[in-house]
């Protein structure tokens, strides 16, 4: 688990994600010509009442997943 600190809505937080994650989060970010500050900034106002290491974990998941050919 690695921590990082963020500033979100003007204060500071701390994230603790796997280092697999960090690396996830990373190529969402490239893939999307973004910095990786504003994907989770992005993913901080979508996630409701879900934990944001959580948030970030699915926007991962769901990031891989878009990329596997649809089979039907």
């Amino acid at each position: 688990m690695k921590k990082h600190s963020v500033t979100i809505a003007g204060h500071r937080t701390s994230i603790s994600l796997e280092d697999e994650f960090w690396q996830g989060l990373k190529a969402l970010a490239e893939s999307r010509n973004k910095s990786l500050a504003d994907i989770i900034r992005q993913i901080d106002k979508e996630r409701g009442r879900n934990n944001l290491s959580s948030a970030i974990r699915i926007a991962v998941l769901d990031y891989y997943k878009s990329l596997i050919p649809d089979s039907a």
